[in-house]
């Protein structure tokens, strides 16, 4: 398997420069200060970002870090430190998966305002297995077992290329773990998710619907020493 880098890309070196960070900082200002004021993110981030002429990666990055004040709230509130001994977790795979993937490929990971790390790889419905895959599944296996639950279940999106070959990778990768593995391959993960608690995602829209979540990517990356690359824009 040959060594890719996901979510690199070479651009990324002068968009997020120290130098292109004081825009991104201003911008970020900008577009907070709107959606707390009632703007849609979408239609904030396309104002500012033309007026700071940022580039896409630049404006998604942005997009991805911050929120308004009102669901920063509401995500501290259901925010769990960790979940009951024995419990079930439900896991957004691409999500958590990728982040990590992104993180053991040294690409550009972003912090949030709500504390969670996230990247802009895109999967464009088409998902491969690379050489980072079992480095990241490796790392949440190990943090799944020091949490102590009683069940893991993995979301994985049917509608993305080679999503059942992750859905039966990660199944025999955990195979001999002391907490129980499910794998679903499902259409509308995300809605399925926002039911439950004790989700382990990084999306916002996730986040802010779901009943209870983990920060589980940031505990991972703390332990792997990786945290320290994350890059705040606001």
């Amino acid at each position: 398997m040959k060594t890719v880098r996901r979510g690199f890309v070479p651009e990324d070196e002068r968009f997020f420069s120290d130098d292109s960070l004081i825009t991104l900082k201003k911008a970020s200002k900008d577009i907070k200060y709107l959606i707390d004021n009632g703007y849609p993110i979408k239609s904030a981030s396309t104002f500012v970002g033309d007026h700071y002429l940022l580039s896409e990666r630049q404006r998604l990055a942005i997009v991805r870090s911050i929120s308004s004040e009102e669901m920063l709230k509401l995500r501290r509130e259901k925010q769990l430190t960790s979940p009951e001994k024995g419990s079930t977790v439900h896991i957004d795979g691409f999500n958590t998966i990728i982040t990590l993937e992104v993180a053991y490929s040294g690409s550009p990971l972003f912090e949030g305002m709500d504390g969670c790390i996230r990247d802009l790889a895109g999967l464009r419905g088409t998902y491969r297995i690379v050489d980072k895959t079992m480095l990241a599944l490796e790392a949440v296996g190990k943090a799944l077992c020091d949490l102590g639950i009683g069940k893991a279940v993995f979301y994985i999106d049917k509608p993305v290329s080679n999503s059942g070959r992750l859905a039966q990778l990660i199944s025999e990768t955990f195979m001999e773990t002391p907490f129980e593995t499910e794998t679903v391959v499902m259409n509308e993960v995300d809605f399925e998710l926002k039911k439950h608690e004790n989700v382990i995602s990084g999306d916002a829209i996730i986040l802010d619907e779901c009943k209870s979540w983990i920060n589980f990517v940031r505990a991972v990356l703390e332990k792997e020493k990786l945290l320290g690359n994350a890059i705040k824009v606001w």
